[in-house]
């Protein structure tokens, strides 16, 4: 069986964007609002050369809640992988949730089981790249990236990422095996403990 990482995006890879909007930190919803973090591809490279299949697992609900198209959101997921592809970083899979439980598009608004903290997109990687969740890591920004991999059985990590801290809730019984300042540091402490 192989080992995994599985990252989020937004406050992982790529920082939040202010939106006047909705006055919050969110996803980017155009490919144009994406940049990647510093230090994101070396800590990719680090993570891939030392075995690790990288998968993504983000949610993505700002279709559901009618603020961007989901083309939008596709030239986002495209640039990204542009980027990553250029410094010969490959993704093993993607698994985007689209939905939301109060949204306003009635084919996404739902509860689902690939919305994090829920666990099916880990099991989609599990059955389809024959995946050891044991010994794989989950790493984010967010408690429901804990959750998700904590429920899935996988180590995790918890980003200490500026505009994600304060809308987190983070329990005694919820507590990452790590926490880190950003996905370098993650993943040069994650290699040492291989």
């Amino acid at each position: 069986m192989t080992r995994a990482v599985f990252l989020d995006r937004d406050g992982t890879l790529n920082p939040l964007v202010y939106y006047a909007d909705t006055q919050e930190y969110e996803s980017p919803r155009t490919a144009q609002a994406l940049i990647l973090l510093p230090d994101i591809l070396p800590a990719l490279q680090l993570l891939a050369v030392n075995g690790y299949q990288l998968f993504l697992v983000s949610n993505q609900p700002s279709y559901a809640k009618g603020k961007t198209s989901l083309g939008n959101l596709e030239g986002v997921h495209r640039k990204l992988v542009d980027q990553l592809t250029a410094a010969d970083v490959q993704l093993t899979e993607a698994y985007y949730c689209y939905h939301h439980p109060k949204g306003v598009i009635p084919a996404y608004t739902m509860v689902c089981d690939c919305r994090k903290p829920a666990i099916g997109s880990l099991l989609k990687a599990q059955d389809s790249f024959s995946i050891n969740l044991k010994e794989s890591w989950m790493i984010g920004d967010q408690v429901s990236d804990v959750s998700c991999g904590q429920n899935a059985g996988c180590r995790t990590i918890l980003l200490d990422y500026a505009p994600s801290t304060n809308k987190r809730n983070i329990t005694p019984e919820l507590q990452p095996d790590a926490r880190h300042d950003s996905l370098l540091e993650a993943a040069n402490w994650l290699i040492q403990q291989s």
